[in-house]
C-alpha cells in the first residue's frame, strides 16, 4: 500500500530525499532492521575517490555561469562558423552543448544563453519556432560532454570509470551536432543570410575567449590522455574558473562570489542527500531480492539483448517525462545494471544509452524542466514550446536508437 503513495507524493511535488528516507525508513522497519544502517550509505559515499569532483565541477559551472563565459563563447562561434550555412544555427548549437557540458544543469543554459542566442537567430530570419526548438532542446544536448553533472552522478551510483564514460560521451555528442546542423541547413540556409568571414573579428573573439575555449579542450584532452584523476581534474578546473571570473575577466566580485557558492552548494546539498538515501534504501531492495525477482520477470519475457534495450528506451523514457535527470539516475541504475549484465551489455553503453533517454525527458510533459524555463524566458505558452522542439525531439529519438543498437558509438575507443 506504502508505494503507490510513495509514487504518487513523487509525482505531485514532493522533495524527493523525503519520499526517499520515508520509504527507506519504512522498507527498513519492515525488514527489521535498525534504520541507522542507512547512514552506512553516507560513510561509504563519503569514501568514493571521485565524490569531490562533483561539488568542484558544480562550482566551476556556476562561476563561468554568472561570469561573461556565455557572451564570449558566442562571440567566438559565430566569428568561426557564422559565414557558413545556417552558420548561426550551427553556432547556437555548439555553444548550447559546450555550456550544458559546464553548467551541470540545462535550464541555466536556457537562462544564459536564450538572451544572446534567440535574438541573434530571430535576426538572420529563422522562424520562430525553429529559433525557439533550437534554444530550448540545446539546453540539454551537451550532457554526455566532460565535465558534465549526470555522467558523473552515473558513474558514483554504477562505480564505473568516469574518464571512461566521458570519452564515451564524445562520439555521441559529435554525431548529435551533426544531425541538428543537417537539420538547421535543410530548414534556415535559404532564408538566413550568408556573412564575410573575417579574420579581424575571429581574432578579437579569440583573444577575449581564449581562456574559457582552453578549459574544454584541457579536460577533455586530460581525461582522453589519463593524465589527471577525475578528482584531480576538476580541482584544476574550478580553481582555473575562479581566477578566470574574479582575477583576470573580473566578471565576478564578492557579493556574486558569495551567490555562486551558494547556489552550488544548494545543489550539491541536495544531491548528496538523494544519493546517501538511494544507495540505502537500494541495499535495502537488494536484500529483500527485489533486483533478482525483477531479473527473473525479464529473463521470462525478453529473449534477447535488442528486446531488452527496446523495453528499456520505453521504460526510460516514460521515467524521463516524470522525473528530474538526477533522481532519475540514483533510482533506475541500480535496477538496471543487473538486467545489462545478464544480456551482456557493457555498463559504459547502458550508461550512455540511459543518459540519452533522459535527456530527452528535459523536453517532454509534465516534468520537461526546458519546456517550463524556455517558457518563462521567453514569454511563451508551453504547449506551443512544446510545438516548436518536436522536430528536434524526432531527431533525438532518432539518434537514440542509433546510440542504442550500435554499441561501438559509446564504445569506439574500447574498439
Amino acid at each position: 500500500m506504502t508505494t503507490p503513495l510513495f509514487v504518487v507524493l513523487a509525482l505531485i511535488g514532493m522533495p524527493l530525499f523525503i519520499v526517499l528516507g520515508a520509504a527507506a525508513l519504512i522498507a527498513s522497519h519492515d525488514a527489521q532492521l535498525d534504520p541507522a544502517l542507512l547512514m552506512v550509505e553516507f560513510s561509504r559515499l563519503a569514501e568514493s575517490p571521485n565524490l569531490v569532483a562533483i561539488p568542484l565541477f558544480v562550482l566551476a559551472g556556476a562561476t563561468l555561469g554568472q561570469g561573461g563565459a556565455p557572451r564570449r563563447l558566442v562571440r567566438f562561434f559565430n566569428a568561426l562558423l557564422g559565414w557558413m550555412p545556417a552558420g548561426v544555427a550551427w553556432v547556437a548549437t555548439l555553444t548550447c552543448m559546450v555550456f550544458t557540458a559546464f553548467s551541470g544543469a540545462s535550464g541555466v543554459t536556457i537562462l544564459a544563453l536564450g538572451g544572446l542566442l534567440y535574438p541573434m537567430l530571430k535576426h538572420e530570419h529563422y522562424p520562430e519556432k525553429f529559433a525557439l526548438g533550437l534554444i530550448t532542446t540545446g539546453g540539454s544536448m551537451g550532457l554526455l560532454l566532460p565535465p558534465s553533472l549526470a555522467v558523473l552522478l552515473y558513474g558514483v551510483v554504477a562505480q564505473v570509470d568516469i574518464g571512461d564514460l566521458f570519452v564515451a560521451g564524445l562520439l555521441p555528442t559529435l554525431l548529435l551536432f551533426v544531425m541538428v546542423g543537417a537539420y538547421a541547413l535543410l530548414r534556415g540556409a535559404r532564408a538566413a543570410p550568408r556573412h564575410r568571414f573575417r579574420m579581424r573579428e575571429l581574432a578579437a573573439a579569440a583573444r577575449a575567449g581564449w581562456a574559457d575555449l582552453l578549459l574544454p579542450v584541457g579536460v577533455i584532452g586530460g581525461l582522453a590522455a589519463g593524465l589527471l584523476t577525475v578528482a584531480e581534474l576538476a580541482a584544476c578546473t574550478a580553481l582555473y574558473a575562479l581566477v578566470l571570473e574574479t582575477l583576470i575577466h573580473r566578471e565576478i566580485g564578492v557579493k556574486a562570489l558569495v551567490w555562486v557558492a551558494y547556489e552550488s552548494a544548494t545543489l550539491v546539498g541536495s544531491l548528496f542527500i538523494i544519493l546517501g538515501l538511494s544507495l540505502g534504501l537500494t541495499n535495502l531492495l537488494i536484500d529483500a531480492q527485489v533486483p533478482m525477482h525483477l531479473l527473473d520477470w525479464v529473463q521470462a519475457k525478453v529473449n534477447s539483448p535488442l528486446e531488452f534495450l527496446l523495453w528499456m528506451n520505453l521504460a526510460l523514457l516514460a521515467v524521463g517525462c516524470m522525473m528530474d535527470i538526477f533522481s532519475a539516475i540514483v533510482i533506475v541504475t541500480p535496477l538496471l545494471l543487473p538486467l545489462a549484465t545478464h544480456f551482456g551489455i557493457h555498463p559504459v553503453h547502458l550508461g550512455i544509452v540511459i543518459l540519452a533517454n533522459l535527456e530527452i525527458g528535459y523536453l517532454t510533459p509534465p516534468v520537461g524542466i526546458n519546456l517550463f524555463l524556455a517558457s518563462q524566458r521567453f514569454k511563451r505558452p508551453v504547449l506551443a514550446v512544446f510545438r516548436a522542439t518536436l522536430p528536434f525531439l524526432v531527431l533525438l529519438l532518432v539518434w537514440l536508437l542509433l546510440l542504442t543498437y550500435v554499441p561501438a558509438l559509446s564504445l569506439w575507443r574500447r574498439a
